[in-house]
């Protein structure tokens, strides 16, 4: 990736080149990727509105594939396999995913959209056998980062949770919240009726537009979609003392003008909260895979090989979004 392009516009924002094979440092091991999740992260780096330190740069950060070389300190064994998420490094704190010494996952070093990428050992994850490599790709990402905004929703076994869009993260976060919480409601909000129908088979009690008003007031609802209008429908339909969680990166500014709109009697007062979500941590990762084993997590994938990495990223842009998309490498 070169230059910052629309996808609106552009058709093939990326280029298919050949990288020297990259060599473990010391701490490091070597993965030969077998999968890698498409994610809106990359739409935003795209885009322009997180832009990358450099470029160009290798994209992608749900990445599983398995070890085949180690470097200094480090013995593990050739063939295990692992997934790699958005943190490729950071501090090591509890909050190393605000530390500035985070680094990025296909942003600030080279990704998983590749045959072969390296990262630090101690930020690379055994993967579950109940997973294949493309199930488990998502949940590096999609699935770790959904189940952190889970947990910053504050929420209590017998309430009810809202989900504000309904793509590839918030598909599992409505499986998680199920399993953690069997007592408790799901309130799905989604552009189209065949997404509110696949949240409907998941579990959901309730499916509407983004812009409808649920059955009842919500105890906490996590935005994952990349606009502002959906920000101030989540807060009309919090019950007062309620959370919302905005796991997004960054959100577009086309329709920022909606912010206008926003009423502090309607939307604000009553002690509502907003909460947002910024990157992960490994602890996140490490905690949340053998969690989603144990549910289990189902899936649901749409996989395009590695050459139409562009055609995922379009289609991600420019179509309704069910599941998780996953380039298979």
């Amino acid at each position: 990736m070169e230059r910052v392009v629309s996808l609106l516009e552009e058709d093939a924002p990326l280029r298919l080149v050949d990288h020297p094979m990259p060599e473990p440092g010391d701490g490091e091991i070597l993965i030969k990727v077998a999968a890698c999740g498409v994610c809106h992260t990359e739409l935003d780096e795209i885009e322009g509105r997180l832009r990358p330190p450099r470029l160009p740069v290798v994209l992608g950060h749900q990445v599983v594939g398995r070890v085949v070389a180690c470097g200094g300190g480090v013995s593990i064994a050739d063939g295990e396999r692992v997934g790699v998420g958005w943190i490729h490094r950071s501090s090591g704190e509890p909050d190393e995913n605000i530390s500035a010494a985070f680094v990025a996952t296909g942003r600030d070093v080279n990704g998983g959209y590749a045959e072969y990428m390296t990262v630090p050992a101690t930020y690379a994850y055994p993967i579950p056998t109940a997973f294949s490599d493309t199930q488990a790709a998502p949940l590096l990402c999609a699935g770790a980062i959904g189940y952190r905004a889970l947990k910053l929703a504050n929420l209590q076994d017998g309430r009810a949770l809202g989900l504000m869009g309904f793509g590839g993260s918030a598909h599992l976060v409505l499986q998680i919240a199920r399993h953690l919480y069997p007592n408790g409601s799901v309130f799905v909000f989604a552009r189209d009726a065949e997404t509110r129908a696949f949240a409907h088979s998941l579990g959901a009690e309730w499916a509407g537009d983004t812009t409808d008003r649920a059955p009842a007031l919500l105890d906490a609802i996590i935005d994952t979609t990349p606009a502002w209008k959906p920000v101030l429908g989540a807060l009309a339909n919090l019950r007062p003392g309620g959370r919302l969680v905005i796991n997004a990166i960054r959100k577009d500014d086309a329709d920022k003008h909606e912010l206008l709109k926003l009423s502090y009697h309607e939307h604000l007062w009553m002690e509502r909260e907003i909460k947002s979500v910024a990157n992960i941590t490994h602890f996140d990762i490490a905690e949340f895979l053998p969690l989603a084993a144990r549910i289990p997590i189902g899936i649901e994938i749409e996989t395009y090989a590695l050459e139409e990495a562009n055609r995922a990223l379009v289609d991600l842009k420019r179509k309704p979004v069910r599941g998780a998309k996953v380039l298979l490498v």
